[in-house]
């Protein structure tokens, strides 16, 4: 089965070259793909000397800084297009581990999407200040509550896909960008009646670098949820 782990990029040169290593050391057949938005401080050139190293890393280059969500439908359309089976999201900054892929990949076979829950038995974060673990954990009581989907984390951003979850879903219709895509994936996944499943990770802050988190991108997660709840009650009335 082809494994693809879709890696969106932003001045991640101090990380990238070896989160790359440590996920080609989990498995053979596992593909990299690189998706960045131009990256100032050569992200890009790093991923290039790696590429001439093996046939396993890819890269996808975007004019400028475009987004978390659009990074990932970018890569998953990717993924379709090169027939992958499995299909991964993760940061590039060792938050989630590496070793961590091996276990999601034995769930996914039979399941179609695998979360990395960081919620799913208790609290399992590492050094977040307690604003933002707060914040991020009554988020995500309050995604569940709101949308009804059983899941933990509907916020994380360690997962695994089946390529027929990406194919069913019209990528060209997301209508969120930040953190809030997550959310929004995982209910287009649920209301599609997909299987899901939740496993524990321990998730770790960067081990370097700058974090993407903003009030912008906290803002989009709140009000993304009564989007995707309008969107849904507007197209069943369609339907009738």
């Amino acid at each position: 089965m082809k494994t693809l782990v879709i890696i969106p990029t932003y001045n991640e040169a101090e990380n990238v070259p070896e989160i790359i290593d440590a996920i080609l050391k989990q498995k053979e057949n596992i593909n990299i793909l690189i998706v960045d938005d131009n990256s100032p401080d050569g992200t890009s050139d790093i991923v290039l000397e790696k590429i001439k190293e093996t046939d396993q890393v890819h890269l996808i280059t975007r004019e400028k800084k475009s987004g978390l969500g659009s990074a990932y439908v970018e890569g998953f359309k990717y993924a379709i297009k090169k027939k992958f089976d499995y299909i991964f999201e993760m940061d590039a900054d060792f938050s989630h581990n590496p070793k961590d892929i091996l276990r999601m990949l034995d769930a996914i076979k039979e399941n179609d999407l695998v979360i990395g829950s960081r919620y799913i038995e208790g609290i399992n974060v590492v050094n977040w200040p307690l604003r933002r673990l707060v914040l991020s954990f009554f988020a995500s009581k309050y995604v569940k509550v709101i949308t009804g989907m059983k899941i933990c984390d509907p916020t994380g951003g360690f997962k695994c896909f089946r390529r027929k979850v990406l194919e069913t879903i019209d990528l060209d219709d997301i209508i969120s960008d930040g953190y809030s895509f997550q959310i929004e994936m995982n209910y287009r996944t649920w209301k599609n009646k997909f299987k899901i499943k939740e496993i524990p990770i321990i998730f770790t802050d960067r081990r370097s670098g700058q974090s993407k988190m903003s009030k912008q991108v906290v803002l989009e997660a709140i009000f993304i949820v009564w989007k995707l709840l309008f969107k849904k009650l507007k197209n069943n009335e369609i339907d009738k």
